[in-house]
């Protein structure tokens, strides 16, 4: 863990509002494709979120134009108000055990050849959800094999108990986003602790070293380029494969603001420090978020995936 033990709050007040320009590297696809009607149809159908649609994804348009998609358990309203995420947060309804089958019958129908399920966080449960986690990969897997599963997880408050019962459903990716350094995590996730989120990492490669370990950093809300790379380190430390590195783009003027856009060099410098730190996979660009080429990570790097397809 990085050694430098402050751990400022972002004061609103102090915090020039004022919209950034956006430059011309940013690009985000229009939704008006064919595919995008016919997932979005599919989703409402079956009753099914995605963080897509849930979080303004910016990949959305091309994404959902090529017929694939992260799904959202758990519902549509989380536990925590993280300062970026444009999910509704409240108290959320009760806990769907079919969600997994649904899900599943939706990645069989659109012959997914990888498949990204992530949720809201659950805290009112103590298990924080898991055994859907767990449900919705043995379902994937029966319905569709040979689909690799990676599931992007909540922290579970650090819990070794549910983080175990993901596990034993051995997904191809364990993916958990610590999504900012060290001095600014309780600014802009204020449930959250970065304890919790190093647990989640390391106790995931310990229980299963063959699942490949991922997360993700989000550059633009006050951290320094030095910072990202103690938390890089951080992250390396812990055991993590696969490292994603994006812009965080502001939601609405509700959520914390953009104080700079990373340019192209910084993220290429970003993935090259990444690579050299050990990572296994680095994917590191302006609009880059969590299943940015999750597919191909999967294949060239996954002994579980291997496993699974002999």
């Amino acid at each position: 863990m990085s050694t430098n033990p402050t751990r400022d709050r972002i004061n609103p007040e102090a915090i020039d509002t004022t919209p950034i320009r956006r430059p011309n590297w940013i690009r985000v696809r229009a939704l008006n494709s064919d595919d995008y009607q016919s997932l979005q149809h599919l989703m409402r159908s079956k009753a099914l979120h995605t963080v897509c649609e849930e979080a303004g994804c910016p990949n959305m348009g091309e994404c959902w134009g090529s017929g694939t998609a992260t799904f959202l358990m758990l519902g549509d309203v989380c536990t925590r108000t993280c300062g970026f995420c444009d999910v509704k947060h409240g108290r959320p309804d009760y806990l769907d055990w079919e969600e997994p089958e649904r899900i599943a019958q939706a990645v069989k129908q659109m012959n997914l050849k990888h498949a990204v399920i992530t949720s809201v966080n659950r805290d009112e449960r103590r298990d924080g959800g898991a055994p859907i986690f767990a449900m919705v990969i043995r379902q994937i897997r029966q319905m569709l094999p040979g689909c690799s599963v990676e599931v992007l997880i909540p922290d579970f408050k650090g819990s070794v108990e549910a983080l175990r019962i993901v596990m034993a459903a051995r997904p191809e990716i364990l993916n958990h986003n610590v999504e900012t350094v060290l001095r600014l995590f309780k600014s802009v996730q204020p449930q959250d602790r970065y304890e919790w989120s190093q647990a989640i990492l390391t106790n995931a490669k310990q229980l299963d070293p063959e699942v490949l370990t991922k997360s993700g950093i989000m550059g633009g809300l006050g951290e320094t380029f030095e910072e990202v790379q103690d938390t890089m380190r951080d992250l390396r430390s812990w055991g993590v494969d696969i490292l994603t590195i994006g812009q965080y783009l502001q939601p609405s003027r509700k959520h914390l603001p953009i104080v700079r856009y990373y340019t192209p060099d910084e993220f290429e410098a970003l993935k090259a420090f990444g690579l050299d730190l050990g990572f296994q996979w680095v994917e590191s660009g302006p609009l880059v978020r969590s299943s940015y080429h999750a597919a191909e990570q999967v294949r060239a790097l996954s002994a579980v995936h291997k496993q699974d397809r002999a």
